[in-house]
């Protein structure tokens, strides 16, 4: 009885053009896509196949027609990439998410659907959070494992860095990009009108904790999301005395960590901003003496100077991880920021057209009501924002889980307005 019931449960609000396996299969792997990729990768992977079959060619939406583009482009690149074989095992990275974005789409359709999804991710994000106040507050270290190895969680006691909130994230950054687009979904599930106690409960003591985890992974841009979605999931009516209180919070906060701020106006704001975030922001805790090649804005300079050598198929991917230690004497896996990236491994042309698209669709769908729409709309929208720019200063993209849940967010954004196929 009570698989039949959870089966009801995951049927309803099935769209139209959704099979009902592949509407199963898709739910199950977004709440399992934070826990474990394997199993998130065999449930999406049904879903993606029955999501393609039956429908209209891809190029009959012609923004499926810039991702063929662009993957025309990678693969070219491969040829004469300076990485060797690891460019070809970047493809990896971004082919098959192409056809994901239009494979995911039928599952997204229609708000209802998209709040289905949204749910899913926020409930796959509750481990993460366990797992994470786990690790700094009681100790847990891993790994812990079942189904014979299939799900390995590898927690390290203390967080990883050290004293920094990892949870099933290999590192804190990571885990914050997570925390972060997860972030709007709770704020949504807390704000939904009509919830019974029992469920209005639920939601915020997931919101909560989550912010307390969020707070704990100590990233600057995941402190940063938190903000920028308060304004966003709560909609306009409440701006006149929300976005006051925002701005008044940045200030205190910016008073207790510029440099070069008086005293007399610096040590009040520090008795009301913790000194976890003031010295974290201030960069007293972290790297004040860091080496400048272990900075961002040298390994955007190094980047920037290889784009100009190699400016129309770039040098491959991973090409960054080869090079900047023989120029620097320092090792960095990417030069922290995605369109960067983009550009130096695959060329100038690639990164125009995908950071173009990806803001095409964010513009788009606000033009078409997303972003002062149904609650969870709104949020979709505000997680896929928020993703988008975590991306400007690191790229979480690389790991495979955000990889999937940012196709997920920008196929959802592909299908509000005017429906472009069938």
């Amino acid at each position: 009885m009570r698989l039949a019931a959870l089966d009801q449960r995951l049927l309803a609000h099935r769209p139209p053009d959704a099979s009902p396996l592949g509407w199963r299969c898709f739910q199950l792997g977004l709440g399992l896509l934070a826990s474990s990729a394997f199993l998130a990768a065999l449930l999406l992977l049904v879903a993606l196949i029955l999501g393609s079959l039956r429908r209209r060619p891809p190029l009959a939406d012609r923004a499926n027609g810039v991702l063929l583009g662009v993957a025309g482009l990678m693969v070219l690149g491969c040829f004469g990439a300076t990485s060797g074989w690891l460019a070809w095992v970047g493809l990896g990275n971004w082919l098959p998410f192409f056809w994901a974005f239009w494979g995911f789409q039928p599952y997204l359709r229609g708000d209802a659907a998209r709040r289905r999804a949204a749910l899913a991710l926020l409930a796959g994000t509750v481990p993460v959070i366990l797992t994470g106040l786990g690790q700094l507050w009681w100790g847990w270290q891993g790994p812990f494992q079942i189904f014979g190895g299939l799900v390995i969680w590898h927690l390290k006691a203390g967080g990883s860095p050290h004293g920094r909130l990892a949870g099933l994230f290999d590192y804190a950054n990571i885990a914050a990009a997570w925390l972060a687009l997860a972030w709007p979904l709770a704020l949504a599930a807390l704000f939904q009108p009509r919830l019974d106690g029992r469920r209005r409960g639920a939601a915020l003591g997931i919101a909560a904790s989550l912010a307390v985890a969020t707070y704990l992974t100590e990233s600057r841009n995941a402190w940063g999301a938190m903000l920028l979605a308060l304004p966003l999931v709560a909609g306009p009516a409440r701006w006149v005395w929300l976005l006051p209180l925002v701005v008044g919070g940045l200030l205190v906060i910016g008073l207790a960590s510029l440099p070069g701020v008086p005293s007399l106006l610096q040590h009040p704001a520090r008795q009301v901003v913790p000194e976890a975030i003031w010295s974290r922001l201030s960069d007293l805790k972290y790297g004040a003496d860091r080496p400048l090649a272990s900075t961002r804005l040298a390994q955007w300079q190094v980047a920037v100077g290889m784009i100009a050598e190699r400016p129309w198929l770039g040098w491959g991917a991973a090409a960054f991880s080869v090079i900047y230690p023989l120029r620097t004497g320092h090792w960095h896996g990417h030069p922290h920021n995605l369109p960067i990236d983009l550009a130096l491994s695959h060329g100038l042309p690639v990164a125009v057209l995908l950071v173009g698209f990806v803001l095409w669709l964010l513009i788009r769908a606000a033009r078409h009501g997303m972003a002062q729409g149904a609650l969870f709309d709104r949020a979709w929208w505000a997680s896929a924002l928020i993703l988008v720019t975590l991306h400007a200063t690191d790229i979480p993209y690389f790991d495979s889980r955000l990889n999937v849940a940012g196709w997920v967010l920008l196929a959802g954004l592909r299908c509000v307005g005017p429906a472009s196929e069938a």
